[in-house]
């Protein structure tokens, strides 16, 4: 009996060790988004990824097997929604790729619009990456990262 009460306890301080950790994350996210304002009150990140998107592609489920699977060149995938933070901050870095090379395709699905292709890719956690080439998954990467290893997840 003793061992299941300690037990329990241990899974309860588990769980809000988990819960804690998950709040600081999102308090890191908002303070990260909070800094990157500008005088307007406006967002410094949604605002460079519209003027640098047009060289990242939105997929969706209607043009996703043509612009992705059928693609000549290999494709990063930057799984996303526009309610997360942390998609918020990789964002930036992956349309900056996008820009510098031209050997390879990048594109978003938004994973609250595009649920089915969220699930073929069983994406659980966001961001993900995910780089196709010849219509199969090579490289995967969860959370964000910087630069140099998005750019590693290509090679």
């Amino acid at each position: 009996m003793k061992k299941k009460i300690i037990w329990f306890l241990i899974l309860v301080l588990l769980i809000i060790i988990l819960v804690i950790a998950s709040v600081l994350i999102n308090r890191k996210s908002e303070e990260y988004i909070h800094e990157s304002k500008d005088e307007s009150g406006a967002e410094n990140i949604i605002n460079e990824n519209e003027e640098v998107d047009m060289s990242v592609l939105e997929v969706n489920e209607e043009n996703f097997e043509q612009e992705v699977l059928k693609s000549d060149i290999p494709v990063l995938i930057d799984f996303y929604a526009d309610w997360c933070g942390p998609c918020k901050m990789l964002s930036p870095i992956v349309a900056e790729i996008a820009q510098e090379r031209s050997d390879i395709k990048v594109v978003k699905v938004n994973v609250d619009e595009s649920p089915n292709i969220s699930i073929d890719y069983q994406i659980m956690s966001i961001p993900t990456l995910v780089v196709i080439k010849d219509g199969n998954e090579v490289n995967r990467s969860i959370g964000v990262i910087d630069k140099s290893q998005i750019l590693d997840l290509i090679k």
